[in-house]
């Protein structure tokens, strides 16, 4: 059975899965950009200061209904990510 009210919120969805693949990207790319540039002035890739960083703003940006809790689980993963294609282009060049 197909409820449209359901298909109709899906949608939204997937077009909201769409615009967040597509920023995650464009996040990775200025992630890489930043690595190269850590590497030119010889910083380390792990900044646990601007990490901490993101997190707090991000906290303070939360109207939910995400909890707190997820949003850090979430965006630690992003940040991984970016670390570990920071590491992988580092280690290509």
């Amino acid at each position: 059975m197909t409820i449209p009210e359901i298909n109709l919120l899906r949608e939204e969805i997937d077009k909201i899965d769409s615009e967040l693949l597509k920023l995650l990207n464009e996040r990775s790319k200025l992630a890489l950009e930043i690595g190269e540039i850590k590497k030119k002035y010889n910083l380390p890739v792990y900044d646990p200061e601007r990490e901490k960083k993101i997190i707090e703003r991000l906290l303070k940006e939360n109207t939910g209904p995400l909890e707190n809790s997820a949003i850090i689980r979430l965006f630690e993963r992003i940040i991984d990510e970016a670390r570990r294609l920071e590491r992988i282009k580092a280690k290509g060049d």
